[in-house]
């Protein structure tokens, strides 16, 4: 492999009042936190890619986000501008879920190649067909996100993956973790050393964590120093989330910080970051020797 690769997470809108149980599991009664929506830009290796690609904020893509107090939304081309990059230019999409923050705007992306977990697609489209009193299930999805990840394989231009895949591209492996926050959630792991195991590799968590405290969590009030805590949402169940987060440790060697939490707003203090003209942040999570940073 080369000299790797950068990485940036950049915050495409925000919740500013989200109910701190839905981010932290038995976080009841205890206040909002702000959420930003992000997605993440990977540059290297002659490629340009995206983990996940935001919402469209139209149809039912914008009644989700008004549903949810998603506020000062921008789209792809205006957020990947800050980093001279356009939408064409994206090569490659891996989506970690198929919420549809993390799902609908792949219209916006005309010449890359998208990857889903099999289980992901398919469990979501039953999901879909269940009678309308289980519809809780389909709380944060546009089942028209659904018909365009289908519709992606016709053009082939969707690549459905069974489990974990090893270099998909040079040091960028996917992993799954099945019914956990969705059906067939994936984390990304990109090793920047292009070695297994990587000492020098960066975990792009997608839903699985969405802030520090689910990584690292006060467990004075059962006997311990710290533990995990999983996120509010679970499709799957609370056992599994842990079991991925364990997964995620594991690979970077239980260095928390190396675990990106893509809904953290404290990712601002912990690495280098910007604000845009646009009220949007830019965190830089690390930078090849090849691009120059884009918080300076």
């Amino acid at each position: 492999m080369g000299a790797g690769y950068s990485v940036w997470v950049l915050e495409y809108s925000y919740v500013t009042n989200y109910h701190k149980s839905g981010v932290i599991y038995g976080a009841h009664n205890e206040g909002y936190v702000k959420l930003p929506y992000c997605y993440v830009l990977i540059k290297g290796n002659g490629h340009v890619v995206m983990v996940d690609v935001g919402y469209n904020h139209k149809e039912y893509g914008g009644m989700l986000g008004d549903r949810f107090g998603v506020e000062n939304w921008h789209s792809p081309r205006d957020v990947l501008a800050e980093c001279g990059v356009k939408p064409e230019d994206v090569d490659t999409v891996f989506i970690t879920h198929a919420h549809f923050d993390h799902l609908g705007n792949t219209d916006d992306f005309p010449n890359a190649t998208f990857y889903i977990q099999e289980r992901e697609l398919s469990k979501w489209i039953w999901a879909m067909s269940l009678p309308d009193r289980m519809r809780w299930l389909m709380g944060a999805v546009d089942p028209s996100d659904i018909l365009r990840a289908v519709d992606l394989a016709r053009q082939g231009r969707l690549v459905v993956v069974e489990g974990d895949r090893e270099d998909v591209l040079p040091g960028i492996d996917l992993h799954a973790a099945f019914d956990s926050h969705t059906y067939g959630s994936q984390w990304v792991h990109v090793r920047n050393d292009g070695r297994v195991p990587s000492q020098d590799s960066w975990v792009l968590a997608g839903d699985l964590v969405y802030v520090f405290e689910n990584l690292e969590f006060d467990g004075a009030s059962i006997g311990v120093e710290k533990m995990y805590n999983p996120v509010g949402l679970a499709v799957g169940s609370q056992t599994n989330l842990l079991l991925a987060t364990e997964e995620m440790m594991k690979s970077v060697q239980h260095e928390m910080r190396r675990v990106i939490p893509i809904h953290e707003e404290r990712l601002r203090d912990t690495f280098p970051s910007r604000i845009t003209r646009n009220n949007l942040r830019i965190s830089e999570i690390c930078l090849s020797a090849d691009h120059d940073s884009m918080v300076n």
